[in-house]
């Protein structure tokens, strides 16, 4: 009875296989079309026709086949007559396909080693990608057999398309010349992994890396300080801790039917074909290039997979440069339960006998020499039937340094995930130097924008990636290293001053250790490293600004603004004792007050501390203030006799005045860095250049050509502007009136009279400059004094503005102070150039040069 049961499900199953194979031409142009559109291949390349292509050029071996591939295809259809005859129920192998010139060649022979000179296709990783990349994904022409054909890989890189056995060829062939133990693997799949269909899939960049197991804590020692008492009432607690895990519970089982129609729709349809559908893709074992663990790679994503991955439905037969095995283990769990031991005849059935060694089992020392000497025995006795396999009939794989740039075929590749869609494009394609961009999105339908990440390369401003959350508005942006400023990353919503951002820097690359800054409107924080001074933390909080109305035709630039309190951290410094050693420093600007605490002394649970209050040097009468005891407040802990006089506490407070302008000077220093690095921004992203490599001959040659052209048309604008200039000559010239009747006298005072005339515009033009800055000093000087008379009067924004204007004043001063100095410096040489260019003035030229 059980083996009729047995006998009705196979009958039963072989109606389903003819069913599912029975399935009409338009269903299979249907599939064929879907898969296309969704690996996102352009239009224009569905209708290529392999069968036009030139093999004209090709080299003799891709036309005939040597003595030696003859006998080979001999044993491989010996190989074939006996695995049919052994296993009538599985289908046929693929051995030896024809290829581009109508010539069967054998599969294993197809793989060219090769290791091209490029960095990045040293490792799995870059030559995946680049393979994924490079070419157009073509489905198979009946999705349940493999191809006929198999065409060189240099001919697949020279019409950059390909199906899946074009795919893993030219992959494994990149591989094995790197170095890795890799094979090209005739199996199974599903659906998603033969049509390229990752519309189900998360994007590789939007995945979270795995988190870290955190170390368990240290115990804590049993002589410590008891906590205080919890005073709370346990039933409080637990029905507030009731309230909250139903509000989670409800929230997460409105979130679990969210997810299970989200599933529902999304989950895809029952495939006819499942199980039938053929693939091609790499096999990379354990053990060279420190490689841990075998596994696949998909050539049409680049990504790899574990070899237990459920989409990967079974193995056929695999290959690679020396040799071609039969999978002969059951696959009913898929690739799960494979063991990839080529050694093991049992479970890998080998074509040739060059291979038959264990590739994966380590033995001992003893066992191998026993097993070399079993092995000498049966090579005597095989030594007639063993066959190496002969060289490969393909050319030697080249990729030249453009091709290996641009990548995608026309430089762009488009690429759809679940919810996002991510877009490719070769380096200088783009004018802004974008080379990829990752669109997020809300629905399955790729309608709503949620988030867009941008990655750049060769830019001159070093940005690197930019992320804008389209929701909030909220824009990041990185740099590399080598920012004007130093600048790593870049926080905001608005590129106007005074709103919500973060900055970071490279505190390496600037002076003042700054790290992270971060500021708004009405406060600013920064954290340093590495500093002298032992800074670490300084927050400044700010005032609004006093509206003042501008009369027409007056400046109107951004004043600072006033400053309410400087609050600065330090780390400890263990030169200093911890009593004098500031750790944290106040300025309550606006209550005039000073307040100081310092490091904690490891004999105490306090720390000292300090509060001055500042008073003006003079009073209303003039007369010098006297410290009292009142002007500080001090809580020191122990004794200490010297923090008792009060002129130690005066030159203290002196210096913490002194410390004060300075930090405010500072303070305003870093509002006016972040205008400008703001405006700085602006101008890179109005112009963006881009870099290049010294050994990039092809674009340098094109930039000197762009820039010998650009320097012509600036030629000939001077010398079409220098035929429409005056004649300097002519004011001289008139007071003579025919010129052609000129003596030598009459030359000789033209020259003297235009030398002279020159001589006087240079000391004019002198005098107004001298006069100028003698100006602007005595204006500053009154400003000074005025300043120094009325300190005591003066508010917080009056002096916010005299400061403005003594910046505004001096920047002045040096500008006139450098075009005085070069005035000095290039009068000489200017008369000098117009005695010169007298001398050799044709008009004049004729009369002087006669004695």
């Amino acid at each position: 009875m059980e083996v009729l049961k047995e006998n009705e499900e196979e009958e039963q199953r072989e109606e389903e296989e003819l069913k599912a194979l029975e399935i009409s031409d338009k269903q299979h142009d249907m599939e064929r079309k879907l898969s296309v559109d969704q690996a996102c291949t352009p239009n224009d390349v569905l209708d290529f026709d392999w069968s036009s292509i030139d093999t004209s050029q090709l080299p003799s071996s891709y036309k005939t086949n040597s003595p030696k591939e003859k006998k080979l295809l001999r044993i491989a259809d010996n190989f074939l007559q006996q695995y049919a005859h052994l296993c009538p129920d599985r289908k046929p192998l693929l051995l030896h396909p024809v290829n581009e010139c109508g010539v069967e060649k054998f599969v294993s022979t197809t793989v060219r080693p090769t290791l091209l000179p490029y960095t990045e296709l040293y490792d799995w990783e870059g030559c995946a990608s680049f393979v994924s990349d490079y070419l157009t994904m073509e489905p198979l022409k009946s999705p349940i057999a493999p191809p006929s054909s198999l065409y060189s890989p240099t001919t697949i890189l020279k019409y950059q398309r390909g199906n899946c056995f074009d795919f893993s060829v030219l992959l494994c062939s990149m591989l094995i010349g790197a170095g890795y133990d890799a094979y090209c693997v005739n199996g199974y799949a599903t659906h998603n992994i033969c049509t390229m269909d990752q519309t189900l899939e998360v994007c590789p960049l939007l995945r979270k890396p795995q988190e870290v197991p955190k170390e368990g804590e240290k115990k804590s020692s049993k002589y410590r300080v008891k906590p205080p008492p919890n005073l709370q009432s346990k039933f409080e607690l637990q029905q507030e801790a009731k309230k909250e895990a139903e509000t989670e519970a409800a929230g997460e089982k409105k979130e679990r039917k969210e997810e299970e129609k989200a599933t529902e729709t999304e989950k895809p349809k029952r495939d006819p074909l499942y199980g039938l559908r053929v693939h091609a893709w790499v096999l990379v074992l354990s053990g060279k290039r420190e490689v841990p663990e075998t596994f696949f790679i998909n050539p049409f994503t680049g990504n790899s997979h574990s070899t237990t991955d459920k989409q990967f439905l079974g193995i056929e037969s695999i290959w690679n440069h020396r040799n071609y095995w039969v999978n002969m283990q059951d696959c009913w769990n898929g690739c799960k339960d494979l063991i990839f031991d080529l050694g093991d005849s049992v479970r890998w059935e080998f074509m040739l006998l060059e291979t038959d060694e264990p590739h994966l089992l380590l033995q001992d020392v003893e066992e191998k020499k026993l097993f070399d000497r079993d092995m000498d025995n049966a090579e005597k006795e095989e030594e007639d039937r063993r066959f190496d396999m002969p060289p490969s009939w393909v050319a030697r794989i080249q990729i030249s340094p453009k091709e290996f740039q641009t990548r995608s075929p026309q430089g762009r590749k488009v690429i759809l995930y679940k919810k996002a869609r991510l877009e490719k494009w070769a380096p200088y394609l783009n004018r802004n130097g974008l080379v990829q961009r990752l669109s997020v999105y809300a629905d399955s339908h790729y309608t709503k924008v949620v988030e867009v990440r941008e990655w750049f390369k060769n830019r001159e401003d070093k940005l690197e990636m930019r992320e804008v959350n389209k929701q909030t508005q909220l824009t990041t942006e990185h740099f590399h290293p080598g920012h004007l400023l130093g600048l790593k990353a870049h926080i905001y919503t608005s590129m106007e001053p005074e709103t919500e951002r973060t900055m970071e820097f490279y505190n390496k690359a600037r002076a003042d250790g700054l790290q992270k800054r971060v500021d708004n409107a009405s406060e600013m924080t920064e954290y340093f490293v590495g500093r002298d001074d032992f800074l670490y933390f300084r927050h400044v909080e700010f005032g609004k600004r006093v509206k003042k109305i501008h009369m027409a035709g007056t400046r109107t630039d951004i004043k600072p603004q006033p400053i309410v309190q400087i609050k600065e951290c330090f780390h400890r410094n263990l030169e200093k004792p911890a009593d004098e050693d500031v750790a944290e420093r106040i300025f309550l600007i606006t209550e005039e007050r000073i307040n100081l605490t310092y490091h904690l002394n490891d004999k105490y649970i306090t720390a000292s501390k300090k509060n001055f209050l500042k008073r003006a040097e003079r009073d209303k009468k003039g007369n010098e203030t006297i410290m009292t005891p009142e002007m500080c407040i001090t809580y020191q802990v122990g004794s200490s006799k010297t923090d008792k006089k009060l002129l130690h506490q005066y030159r203290l407070l002196q210096k913490l005045i002194e410390e004060e302008k300075q930090v405010k000077r500072e303070v305003w220093e870093s509002a006016t860095e972040v205008r400008e690095i703001l405006k700085i921004r602006e101008d890179e992203e109005a112009d963006i250049k881009l870099t290049f490599s010294i050994y990039d001959r092809e674009r340098h040659e094109k930039r000197r050509q762009e820039s010998e052209a650009m320097n012509n048309l600036m030629e000939d604008d001077l010398l079409g502007q220098e035929e429409q200039d005056l004649d300097y000559l002519a004011p001289f010239l008139i007071q003579i009136g025919n010129t052609e009747k000129m003596s030598k006298w009459q030359a000789s005072r033209i020259k003297d009279d235009c030398l002279t005339d020159f001589k006087h515009r240079l000391t004019h033009k002198a005098n107004i400059i001298q006069a100028r800055l003698e100006k602007e000093i005595e204006e500053l000087q009154k400003k000074d004094w005025c300043y120094h008379e009325n300190r005591n009067q003066l508010s917080m924004e009056d002096e916010a503005d005299f400061l403005t204007y003594c910046s505004e004043t001096m920047f002045r001063i040096r500008i006139l102070a450098l075009r005085l100095e070069r005035e000095k410096q290039m009068a000489p040489q200017k008369y000098l150039a117009l005695e010169e260019k007298l001398r050799k003035d044709p008009r004049l030229n004729v009369h002087l040069s006669h004695p």
